[in-house]
């Protein structure tokens, strides 16, 4: 079987990937395991969303270039409950196995795939944990009146306006006022909207006496 190594620490000082390529390489050969690349991450926090190693890693698992991944704990692999999860499903759909030497977890045997059911349904009851929390802080904030939702920004809609109107270009009233270019488009159009409309008001207000004396 084709297995890939990952390793990863969070600093360089003090911390070295090889302690725990040592340990892997050893578990390989003792299976038996063809070792098909080593994957590494130096210096890298468990919590960032991307990592440079792991990305190629699971690039190419979708590419089959390897059976099964090795590593060395859990938490040197995902960086959340939710991520751990989803990744292992990923690479169960993939036909790729995966092993955590010191946790003695192995999704190639029946306990392994036991223990992801297990850990799945945690993961689960996390998420529902979390969407309840969320209900029941919005449930409160009405109750109580409150607004639900970000609160408005603080534009200066004047300004804007009056800076496109001035011949600025989208872009560069977007990035001075913090909102989108379809956002600078909204708030001219509205404020022109309610120019014309404040005009036609007073143009039929001053109308209406004479009209009133005809």
């Amino acid at each position: 079987m084709r297995v890939a190594l990952y390793a990863r620490v969070s600093t360089l000082n003090g911390q070295n990937p090889e302690t725990q390529l040592i340990e892997l390489r050893e578990y390989a050969s003792r299976r038996g395991w063809e070792v098909a690349g080593e994957y590494i991450d130096a210096g890298v926090s468990g919590s960032k969303d991307s990592r440079p190693s792991l990305n190629r890693l699971m690039a190419h698992a979708h590419q089959r270039r390897f059976d099964a991944i090795l590593v060395w704990k859990l938490d040197r692999f995902g960086r959340s409950l939710k991520h751990l999860v989803t990744t292992l499903a990923e690479l169960e759909s993939l036909g790729v196995t995966f092993v955590s030497l010191k946790d003695s977890w192995d999704l190639s045997t029946p306990s392994g795939r036991l223990m992801f059911q297990i850990i799945g349904a945690m993961a689960e009851f996390e998420r529902e944990l979390i969407r309840e929390r969320i209900k029941a802080g919005m449930r409160r904030r009405r109750l109580e009146g409150l607004r639900l939702g970000r609160a408005p920004l603080a534009i200066d809609h004047r300004g804007l306006v009056r800076d496109r109107l001035a011949g600025m270009s989208l872009t560069k009233v977007a990035k001075k006022y913090g909102v989108s270019r379809a956002s600078v488009v909204r708030f001219a159009r509205e404020a022109m909207q309610s120019e014309a409309a404040q005009a036609a008001n007073a143009q039929a207000a001053a109308q209406s006496p004479v009209e009133g004396r005809a």
